[in-house]
């Protein structure tokens, strides 16, 4: 696992490359959807964490550009195409007006890890360690940038949902998408599994570090006993290689275990 892509992101921690032994898992085919999410919360009354604050991120090109003023609370500083929207919620994506009717095969978005860990839980599962996850994905091969291969278009085939375009300005939607689309739309890897690679960021359930230790274990890693935030894996529809070159196999980030984006789902294993 991990990387010595020389357009990578040291800072990132992706190498160095190095071996790994896994035991035996399961890992779900696709992310989990807005319809299982559903029946979790109808089953259990659960409410997520951008329920319980209030709000959540929102990509602003999602936002209706004649409501933006009225739902928009705040931006990102450093960030501005992110922006805090009051009411954006995992069953109303882009806040009060909009729903999941049309978005039942998507992954679920604006769900923290805490709220992914508890819908694992409730299903007997839990998340992916990153070594899970990264050998999950990686579907048979070994040192490829992304599940199929070195090509991320081959023969001019789209085979993920990512940004096209001018980041974050202008998106062409050349593969078919602007924002998420449906888990299965587009191949599997050698694996059987599917959208893990673009659509949006996962779960993990490592703690999040960027310096490799070569004390760290070697047979079922789970990553340091302690953190700040957790690792997140596969990019979403977001990424650019202009900015976010990160849905590559080896490509990593993290975010606070409280935390929630429009670009932001999982799945779980067991």
């Amino acid at each position: 696992m991990g990387s010595n892509y020389p357009e990578g992101f040291p800072e990132d921690g992706e190498g160095p490359v190095r071996q790994v032994c896994l035991r035996p898992f399961a890992i779900d085919r696709d992310p989990v959807t807005n319809r299982q999410f559903s029946e979790f919360v109808k089953s259990t009354g659960y409410r997520t964490e951008a329920e319980v604050y209030g709000w959540s991120f929102v990509f602003w090109m999602q936002i209706p550009s004649s409501r933006f003023h009225d739902l928009v609370e705040d931006t990102v500083a450093a960030t501005p195409w992110w922006c805090k929207v009051p009411g954006a919620k995992w069953d109303a994506p882009e806040g009060l007006g909009s729903d999941i009717s049309a978005r039942q095969d998507h992954p679920v978005i604006h769900v923290s890890w805490n709220d992914a860990l508890s819908f694992a839980q409730w299903h007997g599962k839990r998340l992916p360690t990153e070594a899970e996850w990264e050998y999950a994905a990686r579907g048979g091969l070994e040192q490829k940038l992304y599940p199929w291969g070195d090509a991320l278009c081959p023969d001019g085939q789209h085979l993920c949902n990512i940004w096209q375009g001018q980041f974050p300005n202008q998106d062409t939607a050349e593969d078919g998408f602007s924002g998420t689309c449906p888990v299965d739309a587009f191949p599997a890897n050698g694996y059987g599994i599917r959208s893990i690679t673009g659509n949006t960021w996962e779960w993990c359930s490592d703690w999040f570090v960027t310096i490799y230790s070569l004390q760290a274990r070697i047979e079922n890693p789970t990553g340091p006993p302690s953190g700040t935030s957790r690792v997140m894996k596969g990019g979403s529809f977001l990424c650019h290689k202009s900015y976010c070159n990160r849905y590559r196999v080896a490509a990593r980030t993290c975010n606070t275990p409280d935390s929630a984006a429009s670009n932001i789902g999982f799945r779980c294993a067991l």
